[in-house]
């Protein structure tokens, strides 16, 4: 069954840099556009930044110049490299994945088949 891993979460400083990995197993990983999203809480869970099967790229407004989505698919792996972490940047972050029909890469969560369970990511001021 597919399974999407992501680990690298924890708590940071403002200022300071984490690299989150989501680990995907069980599916034909360069077909599926991959995505990440996080929920802070009492707010509803909102769009990051989603990688192509082709490696373009989209960020939410909130993160762009700060966060980089990339992709390995030699290790079935994508990455969130986040630096000039914000306090408003703490949530959950949850790794998705959306394929292998052809689509343009999106931003709704609607549009992602499976999900990780989430990784906690803690910006301190």
């Amino acid at each position: 069954q597919v399974q999407l891993v992501e680990s690298g979460g924890g708590l940071v400083q403002a200022g300071g840099s984490l690299r989150l990995s989501c680990a995907a197993s069980g599916l034909s990983f360069s077909n599926y556009r991959m995505g990440w999203f996080r929920q802070a809480p009492g707010k509803a869970r909102e769009f990051v930044a989603a990688v192509g099967r082709s490696s373009s790229t989209i960020y939410a407004d909130s993160v762009k110049g700060r966060f980089t989505i990339s992709r390995d698919n030699a290790k079935n792996t994508v990455l969130l490299q986040m630096n000039s972490l914000k306090p408003e940047d703490t949530a959950v972050y949850y790794c998705a994945a959306d394929g292998p029909r052809i689509s343009i890469i999106s931003t709704r969560e609607s549009a992602y088949d499976y999900w990780g369970q989430g990784t906690q990511v803690t910006v301190s001021s």
